[in-house]
């Protein structure tokens, strides 16, 4: 099989002689795709051509089983030979690619090229008791246990119980999958493959094995088997103890002096003494058995730990008894010794217990399922059903098929072209609409990392606003491309809704911005609105001065009037102060200055005559036209693609927003078609500066239009001299 890479370098190499049509969009040329042999020629498409040259399989509005389908690598990412190798598939399988051209979640069966495809059609539709249907849906295919509910085998490799011909076969299947679990059929039913018999058989076997070398053996149960296994457990249960104890006594008679540590040291039991203890007790389980002593035998009945007496009792009736037959009230050192060497076999025994499940079951049953007519039969229905497998495997070439007659244009049409996002519906990297300041942003996008989107994004040129949504206790983030209006209300901190592709409301916080122009038509009222908050802000810190040399002034008034007792009635008042004639000279001058440049700016302004509106209109773009000039070639530098490389795809060309495009992104609030205004506000102020200003601005045009005609007036005949001149005699 050639890697597909390999495929796509051989198809990069050939030259295509297909008549393509490509449409002028977004900035970009991109290839139309129309019809079936559009799609069927992709391969001979230069990819320098496509919009897209990968794409994640996550954070997109695409199925996430047709992602994993296309993500033939499983990396995450979908890139052009895999785009290749479904296309090069439906080729195959589809008689003509025109039909994915109408996205549909069923497949007709005479669009089905492949015949064993049709095959498996056919016999699904059968099963689900449709066989005259003329088309199979995806519901059809992803039904597993409803297509196979009513057949004995299905080609999974998996046999339950109601598969076996006779009782006896369909009882030890039963058996089995209690065992063992079993797996699960495509019927929906527990059964077994053929791990499962061959786990089985291994392990009845090496039980069987383990039970005839216990019974063969008779050091291995030197009392009869459950009384060899009472005693054994019995042995066990005390058996560190036991040791620690003679080892204790060993030790106090090697040395004298470890006797008392030996035995635990006196504050153990002191710190005993205020408790309520019971002779089980957790405390006590941590002393010695008995009181040690050099050479000491183990006391069977009085001066043992009350927390080990039931133990120890046990141990004496099922062990000591049975097999020392002894009756004495202590156990030695020797004693003991003998004891673990008459279950020594027995111990090596148990350690070779096979771990398994199968040892529920005894000898008989064990053996009967073990007859070679129980396994060969399960072996035989095994084979059967895994004959079927080529049959039945049509089932997941069905779900491909149509999951790409869904799904597969929609992918093309955001992936070799941007239709999708340049056209009237939603572009699989779309999550919703942004609902926020008298707006709807529709180019929203998931972002995983917002600070490490926002580094890469800034370069789109684009007005981003990050946002945190969060909806019953769900919390995502989206980037949000704010591509008309104006930013003089955005801020961080402001709230909206966000409505995702589903139709959910989601409570939407921005958290960042990213700013950059977003209209030519902001861009002219900025320099104003910077001259207004520029000049706020200078009055506001004047304000604020005044305010605090107001509270200095009352506070020095308040402390002087509260220490007047204490000031001498000698102390001079102080001398007001006189207004040198020097500044009002300065003041003056300053004011008269103004008046002058003001004055003349004034009279050249009105010495253009008819030219005086576009003398205006000159200041106006004198005043605007650069941060004008500055937002249209930002404006048109704005480019989607930063936006969606920051977020893992590889976008091949200049994804362009104008501004004719971005006022479709971005919806202003309008009124509706045939509303009417009440321009009676009740709660509007009432001030009688508009009429004021309103008299002033006609006084002025009034003055202009006068002041022109008389400067036209003024003005010397010039022709009328000449003619009088030129018509006198020689």
């Amino acid at each position: 099989m050639i890697p597909l890479r390999q495929v796509a370098m051989r198809l990069r190499r050939q030259i295509s002689t297909y008549p393509w049509r490509f449409a002028r969009v977004g900035g970009v040329d991109q290839v139309v795709l129309r019809q079936g042999e559009d799609i069927a020629r992709l391969p001979e498409l230069d990819q320098k051509l496509w919009m897209v040259l990968c794409m994640p399989t996550r954070g997109i509005a695409l199925n996430p089983r047709t992602c994993e389908i296309l993500d033939t690598d499983k990396d995450g990412f979908i890139r052009p030979p895999e785009i290749l190798a479904a296309v090069a598939w439906c080729v195959s399988v589809f008689n003509d690619l025109g039909c994915l051209l109408e996205p549909s979640d069923q497949v007709q069966l005479d669009a089905i090229k492949d015949p064993q495809i049709l095959a498996g059609a056919r016999r699904i539709l059968k099963n689900l008791g449709k066989p005259d249907a003329a088309a199979i849906t995806l519901s059809d295919v992803t039904s597993q246990e409803q297509i196979f509910a009513n057949t004995r085998f299905n080609g999974d490799g998996v046999v339950p119980a109601p598969s076996a011909d006779t009782p006896a076969v369909a009882e030890a299947i039963e058996c089995m999958v209690s065992l063992l679990g079993g797996t699960k059929d495509r019927s929906g039913k527990m059964g077994i493959d053929q791990g499962t018999l061959s786990q089985f058989m291994r392990d009845a076997k090496a039980t069987l094995e383990w039970r005839q070398r216990g019974a063969s053996d008779p050091a291995v149960f030197p009392l009869p088997h459950e009384a060899t296994l009472d005693a054994f457990a019995a042995v066990q249960a005390v058996r560190p103890k036991v040791d620690d104890f003679f080892a204790r006594c060993q030790v106090s008679a090697f040395d004298d002096r470890a006797r008392a540590a030996m035995n635990g040291d006196a504050s153990v039991y002191a710190s005993y003494a205020g408790k309520v203890l019971s002779p089980g007790a957790s405390e006590m389980l941590g002393l010695p058995l008995a009181l040690v002593v050099p050479e000491g035998s183990l006391p069977l009945e009085q001066g043992l730990n009350p927390a080990w007496g039931d133990a120890i009792r046990r141990l004496r009736e099922k062990a000591i008894v049975l097999l020392l037959k002894s009756s004495d009230a202590s156990l030695g050192a020797a004693d003991w010794t003998r004891l673990l060497a008459m279950l020594a076999a027995h111990e090596v025994w148990q350690a070779a217990r096979p771990g398994t499940p199968v040892m529920q079951l005894d000898e008989l049953r064990l053996a009967s399922l073990l007859k070679p007519e129980i396994t060969d039969a399960i072996q035989a229905l095994i084979q059967r059903d895994a004959e079927l497998k080529d049959e039945n495997s049509q089932i997941e070439k069905l779900e491909k098929m149509i999951r790409f007659q869904r799904d597969l244009y929609e992918v093309l049409t955001n992936y070799v072209n941007f239709s999708d996002f340049y056209g009237q519906t939603y572009a699989i990297f779309q999550a919703g609409s942004l609902y926020l300041d008298a707006r709807a942003c529709h180019l929203c996008i998931d972002v995983a990392d917002p600070a490490k989107h926002a580094a890469m994004a800034g370069l789109s040129n684009a007005y981003l606003a990050y946002c945190d949504i969060r909806r019953l206790g769900t919390q995502r983030t989206i980037v949000a491309v704010i591509t008309d209006g104006d930013a003089q209300n955005l801020s961080v901190g402001r709230n909206g809704v966000f409505y995702d592709r589903g139709g959910l409301d989601w409570s939407a916080t921005i958290t960042r911005i990213v700013s950059n122009p977003i209209s030519v038509r902001e861009a002219f009222w900025m320099p104003y609105r910077k001259l207004v908050r520029l000049i706020e802000d200078q009055i506001a810190k004047r304000a604020q001065a005044a305010e605090d040399a107001s509270m200095v002034r009352m506070n020095t008034t308040a402390s002087v009037i509260a220490t007047a007792d204490q000031v001498r009635a000698t102390t001079p008042m102080p001398a007001p102060k006189k207004i040198e004639l020097g500044t009002i000279a300065l003041i003056g001058t300053a004011i008269g200055g103004m008046s002058a440049l003001v004055g003349g700016f004034l009279q050249v302004l009105f010495g253009l005559g008819y030219w005086l509106p576009l003398g205006v209109l000159g200041i106006i773009l004198l005043i605007s036209g650069p941060s004008m000039l500055l937002a249209a070639i930002k404006l048109k530098q704005r480019n989607l693609g930063p936006v969606l490389d920051a977020n893992g795809w590889a976008i091949n060309t200049r994804a362009r927003m104008n501004p004719a495009f971005g006022a479709a992104l971005t919806e202003l609030a309008h009124l509706p078609p045939g509303s009417r205004r009440m321009f009676a506000d009740p709660y509007a102020r009432r001030s009688p500066w508009w009429r004021v200003a309103s008299l002033l601005i006609a006084l002025a045009v009034v003055i202009a239009a006068v002041w022109c005609t008389r400067h036209k007036q003024d003005k010397p005949a010039v022709q009328p001299v000449a003619a009088s001149e030129s018509s006198a005699p020689a």
